[in-house]
């Protein structure tokens, strides 16, 4: 009897402790929502760089503008996040423009192009909120933005983000035609 008290005067505080651990770490994860229409401009922002030059020249907290499509993956959007893949459509092809796959039905995943080439080629751009957190809802469908538009954006290069894996976060975008 004296065992199976010690015993559980020594697992209960344990059990209690990591209950109030998962609370706590659940009440610090915020559902961020922001409006994402102040993110987008009129006009495009001027002197956009291709993608494939700021990867190779921009570093975490450097301040760029580039340009592309939405396009080099089957699914472009992040689903229920503010992010999405940006292709450099100098340096890779959507299906669309290839002789004769106008058939396809994704062709903004570029998949005639190697994905090395898909790789050095795309960013993933995303809006983050006062959390530093990608802003939970979706950015599809926002001004017209969907698979293969046209964006120039001016954001600052996450602190994540690589030279193999470039992650801007957009402050201003324009979706073209």
């Amino acid at each position: 009897m004296k065992s199976t008290a010690l015993n559980l005067s020594l697992v209960l505080p344990l059990l209690f402790a990591s209950c109030k651990q998962e609370t706590k770490e659940t009440a610090a994860a915020p559902t961020t929502t922001i409006p994402l229409d102040g993110y987008f401009t009129s006009t495009a922002p001027a002197n956009p760089q291709p993608i494939h030059l700021v990867r190779t020249t921009s570093k975490p907290g450097d301040t760029v503008t580039v340009s592309g499509l939405v396009m080099g993956r089957e699914t472009p959007f992040v689903d229920g996040r503010a992010a999405f893949v940006l292709g450099d459509p100098t340096k890779i092809t959507s299906c669309d423009k290839m002789p004769g796959e106008d058939h396809c039905k994704t062709p903004w995943d570029a998949c005639c192009d190697t994905p090395e080439a898909k790789k050095e080629n795309t960013a993933t751009i995303q809006i983050v909120g006062a959390d530093n957190r990608v802003v939970k809802q979706s950015i599809k469908g926002q001004k017209g933005l969907k698979e293969l538009s046209a964006v120039t954006l001016t954001g600052t290069v996450d602190k994540a983000s690589t030279p193999e894996a470039l992650i801007i976060n957009a402050t201003a975008m324009h979706v073209g035609e």
